[in-house]
């Protein structure tokens, strides 16, 4: 029986700092699939002597991948754990993998941006500024050292977690419970997904389906107001009692797309688009056809 290999917090330590460049070859297309990759290579030398094994690892990690940089830690720990099992011969597939990969980085992307971004980071740089206001060399080194203190051991602390949950996760495959897990992680990715179109995903048909002349006392007469500051401060009482500012109501397609499902359109179009995925559609060339769509809608008076 061959000598089980093992990787020491020397290794992960390796995989940590190179985790720090997460985002130094971003793309369009995965995004931080080369960065994750080139976190992983010192993890993938020391698992697997064989240059195929090497190649075939480098290449299962080369797909889709975006997260926050930060929480991208305990994925990483996790994935180490998968790897380092299957590297001593646990039955851990490319799809076990990849499907903890997508179905964490997801719902710990919506963790990292209002943590990290709208709060920690702005407390540390109004505290930074405020002695540098007052001509205090150490408000920027102060924010300096607090904030690269808290980034790295967050990130040191959770690769460890996920490492060790992962383990834990591996030594009962027998039972099904990495592929219930997998399965979970994927149904709250999809979830997430679902929450994520109707924010980020944005379509507006401008085309005008009818047009109403409002009765009087529906709308706000602008001509019966006094000038200045008084007419303002009226005309925004009568706006907000939901009088109309125009005597002409108009009604546009994107209105009553609204007013039977809201965010119809941009739930259909990124259906389509995982569509074209599948079907081995690049994402370079989905990305160049919406701009050429959307440009020419807006010529056209559709969009």
């Amino acid at each position: 029986m061959s000598e089980r290999i093992t990787l020491t917090k020397k290794d992960r330590m390796k995989v940590t700092w190179r985790s720090t460049f997460l985002q130094g070859s971003w793309n369009f297309e995965r995004m931080q699939n080369g960065g994750w990759a080139y976190s992983m290579i010192p993890a993938i030398k020391k698992l697997y002597p064989t240059q195929e094994g090497r190649t075939e690892a480098l290449k299962r990690h080369m797909e889709f991948f975006n997260t926050h940089p930060y929480v991208a830690s305990p994925i990483l720990g996790v994935t180490l754990a998968l790897e380092e099992e299957r590297a001593n011969g646990k039955p851990v597939d490319d799809a076990a993998i990849q499907g903890v990969k997508i179905g964490m980085m997801g719902p710990l992307a919506g963790i990292g941006d209002p943590v990290f971004w709208f709060t920690v980071r702005p407390m540390l740089g109004a505290l930074g500024a405020s002695l540098a206001l007052s001509g205090n060399i150490l408000g920027p080194i102060l924010f300096f050292v607090l904030w690269n203190a808290i980034r790295w051991g967050f990130m040191v602390y959770t690769q460890e977690f996920g490492y060790r949950a992962g383990s834990k996760i591996a030594d009962d495959l027998s039972g099904g419970v990495l592929q219930k897990v997998t399965k979970c992680a994927s149904i709250l990715g999809m979830f997430v997904l679902g929450a994520l179109v109707q924010r980020w995903v944005s379509i507006n048909f401008v085309p005008v389906v009818s047009e109403v002349q409002l009765s009087a006392g529906a709308f706000i007469d602008w001509s019966a107001l006094p000038s200045g500051a008084e007419g303002i401060r009226i005309a925004l009482e009568q706006m907000n009692a939901g009088l109309s500012l125009s005597p002409i109501k108009v009604t546009t397609l994107q209105e009553n797309l609204d007013s039977l499902i809201p965010g119809l359109a941009a739930l259909g179009l990124t259906l389509l688009c995982c569509k074209l995925l599948k079907k081995k559609v690049s994402p370079i060339v989905i990305i160049v056809a919406l701009f050429i769509v959307g440009i020419l809608g807006h010529l056209v008076g559709i969009l």
